[in-house]
């Protein structure tokens, strides 16, 4: 009963993920559905500039603390509808308070972690052990492993919370600033082309083209860490 006490919190966001997925609510921040109401909604966002910021950092809190895939959606839309500045800083609050959520209910569920981890946290362990800080960086900063599976692990690992609200606000941050930028990029691709049709021609814009290329470098850092790390070790066996 006591385990199903402190896992409960973590039971309700996965019902309000699972909910808010079905729902289809997503859908309506498609980049199709935001190009055929574009005029709507930046009538809604000059007449209520704050309402609309405070709903926006709402859902993605909701999104990234329940850790449904969706969250990449509403990023892209906020970058579409407020712009790179806006949009970064008020992704910035719903993704920092998101991963808050998640984090404090994930720990209170483990309990002291002392049970047997996942496979997927076993893994990311040791790395943690040897340097808890720029390892819990590295796996902010870098967009290949999911958000939410990172919080749930660094949860299990009973990451420190300073370290763990720092480095999810300093690399979200980081990552959100080009993912915002390709939401944006979009509109602008749109604006110059003066049409309301969505296509893969609206990718090959610079303004989409240089934020989709700076998250793919994020996304090859391991590979690039790794190799030099190998060839290091490589080295110094050699020299022994």
């Amino acid at each position: 009963m006591n385990r199903w006490r402190a896992a409960l919190p973590l039971i309700l966001l996965v019902l309000a993920g699972i909910v808010l997925f079905a729902s289809g609510s997503l859908d309506q921040l498609s980049p199709h559905q935001l190009v055929a109401h574009q005029a709507e909604l930046h009538v809604q966002i000059a007449g209520h500039p704050w309402l609309t910021r405070l709903a926006f950092i709402g859902l993605l809190t909701l999104t990234v603390a329940t850790g449904i895939p969706g969250t990449i959606v509403v990023i892209l839309a906020g970058g579409f509808a407020f712009g790179v500045v806006d949009a970064t800083l008020c992704s910035s609050v719903g993704l920092t308070l998101g991963s808050l959520v998640l984090y404090l209910a994930s720990r209170y569920a483990f309990g002291p972690g002392s049970r047997q981890p996942p496979a997927f946290v076993a893994r990311l362990r040791h790395g943690f052990e040897r340097h808890p800080v720029s390892y819990t960086l590295f796996l902010r900063f870098v967009p290949v492993v999911p958000f939410g599976g990172v919080t749930v692990a660094l949860a299990w690992l009973r990451c420190p919370l300073w370290l763990f609200l720092g480095a999810s606000w300093l690399g979200g941050t980081v990552s959100l600033i080009f993912e915002t930028s390709i939401g944006a990029g979009l509109g602008d691709a749109m604006a110059m082309s003066r049409s309301d049709s969505f296509g893969i021609a609206l990718f090959m814009h610079r303004e989409v083209l240089l934020p989709l290329g700076a998250i793919a470098l994020l996304a090859l850092l391991p590979l690039l860490i790794e190799r030099i790390t190998r060839r290091h070790r490589q080295g110094t066996r050699h020299i022994d």
